[in-house]
């Protein structure tokens, strides 16, 4: 009998506290400022890419969930700023674990982690996300890749490189 009373008090101090559960997904809790969701690979003001193709990224991911594979760019078909560009790039999402090195390790900031939280897929093909999938939209005002351009003219500059932190 005295375990039931302790029980039934328990249950009576809990009842008329405010409950924590949210009504997902019409409710959604703000996540933390540094919070580390979808990839996205960005692209600079005149619709170039930032991607250089290096593979920096590829190289710092502790889970292997990277694979980039690099061209060579030329003055009638310019992906990127640089020497050479991103032709295929993909994700594992399964494999990924969100660290954020790859981040990290890229020169250009060409591929950024954003807020983006609501990952699912039916298919194991569907969590591969390609270079089409992860590229940003070409600013307003940009022209879509592959551009053509002066030869000569964007050989060694990289526009609106941001200053080491």
């Amino acid at each position: 009998m005295m375990n039931i009373l302790k029980g039934l008090q328990t249950t009576l101090k809990h009842l008329n506290r405010e409950s924590v559960t949210l009504q997902y997904p019409e409710e959604v809790r703000p996540f933390p400022e540094r919070f580390k969701g979808r990839h996205h690979l960005r692209r600079y003001e005149d619709g170039l890419e930032k991607c250089i193709g290096c593979s920096l990224c590829a190289a710092a991911c502790p889970a292997d969930a990277i694979w980039v594979e690099a061209e060579e760019n030329t003055d009638e078909e310019r992906y990127s700023p640089g020497e050479r560009y991103a032709k295929t790039y993909e994700i594992n999402m399964l494999r990924c674990i969100f660290c954020g090195y790859c981040e990290d390790a890229c020169p250009t900031r060409a591929i950024e982690l954003g807020q983006e939280h609501r990952l699912s897929f039916t298919d194991r093909r569907d969590a591969i996300f390609t270079k089409e999938m992860l590229i940003d939209p070409v600013p307003e005002g940009g022209q879509d890749t592959p551009q053509q351009v002066e030869p000569g003219s964007r050989d060694r500059s990289i526009p609106d490189m941001p200053d080491a932190q």
